[in-house]
């Protein structure tokens, strides 16, 4: 089985690693072989049929670093198979480079502090890169995430958001007390 993933040329570098050692560590731990034409930014993973869950996570990591993660941190889904990458794309939202900028600034926040209040309210990585939104996180935490970077899309007030992601995380709190007890 084998499939074909275009990444950026900026971070083909990354990809491979020093020394094709990030390449190396992906082929080992999803027991897939990958190809990398470095001029095109084509990137082939292949993997045996028994091994289709491997290929489908080795798939999953190389988006996960062409979205702007590093290495260390996409390959935190291999550790764990519960962990989820979904993509927004913020091109269809933005009619111009400087909306997309807006956009992009909004969901970073003065010194990154949004991206980082929502990262720590949620348990979820998040990379801004290129003209999307990358997170990598739980099902459920992915969620409230995501539903934190829409309403910051929408234009709603960080404060309005960071009230919300509070009360989620509150609800969360009470959701595993009452479980328990």
């Amino acid at each position: 089985m084998m499939q074909e993933i275009k990444i950026a040329g900026n971070r083909v570098g990354v990809l491979i690693g020093k020394g094709g050692a990030t390449k190396k560590e992906l082929e080992t731990k999803t027991h897939t072989t990958i190809t990398i034409d470095s001029k095109e930014g084509l990137v082939k993973v292949e993997g045996s049929d028994e091994n289709t869950v491997s290929l489908l996570r080795a798939v999953e990591i190389v988006n996960a670093i062409n979205r702007g993660f590093s290495p260390e941190r996409a390959f935190e889904m291999i550790e764990d198979e519960d962990l989820l990458l979904e993509v927004i794309d913020l091109a269809g939202m933005a009619d111009n480079p400087r909306q997309l900028d807006r956009l992009r600034g909004r969901i970073i926040g003065k010194d990154g502090r949004a991206r980082e209040q929502i990262e720590d309210m949620t348990d979820v990585e998040i990379s801004v890169f290129g003209k999307t939104v990358a997170l990598i996180g739980y099902p459920e935490q992915l969620k409230t995430a995501r539903a934190a970077v829409d309403m910051l899309i929408e234009g709603v007030p960080h404060e309005n958001v960071f009230a919300f992601l509070d009360r989620k995380k509150k609800e969360a709190k009470q959701d595993m007390i009452s479980y328990y007890y």
